[in-house]
């Protein structure tokens, strides 16, 4: 009986052991994260002035090349590289007798010229002399006379002063050496302003005018300025189709003869989608954008940037045309998340 009794008890206890077991719950309907505040912009393809590269040289706006004029041994060249010289400053001087010569034998013609003038006109008043003998005797000193200015001017020539204030760049000979006629014997150059020297592409050319603002950069120094377009050539280069353009450099820019340059110019427009600067984040190598999908929810997009113009940059891939995008998404913004969009 008690066997009996012991499994009626154990029995009636099981239903109520059942009662207290707690089900799992079901997150299905777990709440989303609250509404993020977000600005969107449209983007949209845009025509952009495309830039084109070219290359240039800096040079002085003031250079010379001076030659010689007269042959002769150089007797003095008292200037060194790089050296200050004044205008008018002597620079070279080539030996001259055979001009010497000349100029003192034009000189005693033009004195014997001009004796027997005077004397003839002493003697046409008092019938001694005629009217032709005078006018003849006038030519002659004339042609006495240009003889001799001849002469000095080409005395002149056997020296060679600065033409205007400068520095000396280079030197082709020195005190010895033979000077000949075009044969360069120093390069002077000015030290008041400088421009940059380039070749445009003459499908280029068309779209420049004096006058235009473009970009330089000087690679050397680590700089870029706004320079404006001070000459532009009407013809082409036949052999390298380009147009030869000079760019005046501000006087403020430190730059120095011979430096490499390159220039910005505008070219064919091109279509670029364009979004905001702020609205391209990274992650490691890979770049993102958040845009707002139909839901008002955020839609996480990896892109692929092109060129940064201003404060927006280009978007070569991952984005189309009309969507909504984030400015400058907030921290921690996931996929998903909704958005409160902001007018």
């Amino acid at each position: 009986m008690k066997l009996v009794a012991s499994l009626i008890t154990a029995l009636a206890l099981v239903p109520l052991a059942g009662c207290g077991r707690h089900e799992a719950p079901d997150l299905s309907g777990a709440g989303s994260p609250p509404p993020v505040r977000a600005q969107v912009v449209i983007v949209r393809f845009e025509d952009l002035p495309a830039m084109e590269e070219v290359t240039g040289t800096v040079q002085p706006v003031q250079h010379a090349q001076l030659a010689a004029k007269v042959m002769g041994a150089i007797e003095e060249m008292p200037v060194t590289l790089g050296q200050r010289v004044h205008r008018d400053d002597r620079l070279v001087v080539i030996a001259a007798g055979e001009i010497n010569a000349r100029v003192a034998q034009a000189q005693s013609q033009f004195n014997e010229a001009r004796r027997d003038l005077e004397r003839e006109r002493g003697l046409l008043p008092a019938g001694a002399s005629t009217a032709d003998m005078v006018k003849g005797l006038e030519d002659r000193c004339a042609a006495a006379q240009a003889m001799l200015r001849e002469a000095e001017v080409m005395l002149g020539y056997a020296t060679i002063r600065a033409p205007f204030d400068g520095v000396i760049a280079r030197k082709f000979a020195n005190a010895g050496d033979l000077a000949s006629p075009g044969l360069p014997l120093l390069e002077i150059e000015g030290f008041t302003g400088f421009e940059v020297k380039a070749g445009v592409p003459d499908s280029l050319a068309a779209a420049l005018a004096v006058g235009t603002h473009v970009t330089v950069e000087i690679p050397a120094l680590g700089a870029s300025f706004t320079g404006t377009l001070s000459e532009l050539s009407s013809a082409a280069d036949p052999d390298a189709h380009t147009v030869e353009v000079k760019v005046a450099v501000p006087g403020n820019a430190a730059v120095h003869s011979g430096q490499f340059a390159r220039i910005q110019v505008p070219g064919a427009p091109a279509r670029a989608l364009l979004a905001p600067a702020s609205a391209v984040g990274s992650v490691g190598q890979m770049e993102r954008i958040f845009v707002a999908g139909d839901d008002n929810r955020a839609v996480l997009r990896l892109v692929k940037t092109g060129a940064r113009r201003g404060n927006r940059v280009e978007i070569l891939a991952g984005l189309d045309e009309g969507e909504r995008v984030l400015v400058a998404p907030p921290t921690g913004l996931r996929e998903g998340q909704p958005l409160e969009i902001q007018p």
